[in-house]
């Protein structure tokens, strides 16, 4: 079977929702967890698109939150492929808000989610490979390697460490912490 490469382009998707009183937090800011719910939903838009499969949600890495959106403001999310693995893909997605009246548009939140195609029966799918058009599109890909490795080395890390109190206790001095043995 000859593999099948698809633009990045082919799979962008673009969402806009206005932001109601409904979304939003005590503060009066729209509620992180509503965001994080339309990241993910877009994340499985844009991965199911260019896989033409049922894509799950394998982990969320970087989801950082810059600006607070308010009330009444338009949010744009935008997601593109950034890489493909095999079955997985990266989703890069940028958030911004549009103050309505005055025109003004903030970046409020950048998220990279790793999703995997699935059929029927829940086993992995192969995925279309990427055609790079340029130096933006291979500074993204090579981005999602570099993070891939990162977050490889951390996993290694954490599960070959014990992290016991007493080789470790050092460490805590400069924190926030009393410690009470």
């Amino acid at each position: 079977m000859e593999k099948t490469y698809k633009k990045i382009a082919e799979s962008q998707v673009v969402i806009s929702e206005l932001m109601l009183p409904s979304h939003s937090n005590f503060n009066g800011k729209i509620h992180g967890g509503y965001l994080l719910s339309l990241l993910d939903q877009i994340a499985f838009a844009c991965a199911s698109k260019h896989s033409r499969a049922y894509c799950v949600t394998a982990s969320v890495d970087t989801v950082d939150f810059l600006k607070p959106i308010e009330i009444g403001e338009l949010v744009t999310l935008k997601a593109s492929v950034n890489y493909v693995g095999n079955s997985s893909m990266v989703i890069g997605i940028r958030v911004e808000a549009e103050n309505i009246l005055t025109g003004e548009v903030k970046h409020c939140n950048s998220s990279y989610f790793t999703m995997v195609a699935k059929d029927k029966d829940g086993k992995s799918l192969p995925v279309p490979g990427l055609i790079l058009e340029g130096d933006h599109d291979i500074r993204r890909f090579v981005k999602s390697i570099k993070r891939n490795k990162m977050k490889a080395k951390r996993k290694t890390e954490f599960h070959e460490t014990d992290f016991s109190s007493n080789e470790y206790i050092h460490i805590l001095e400069d924190y926030n912490v009393k410690i009470e043995l």
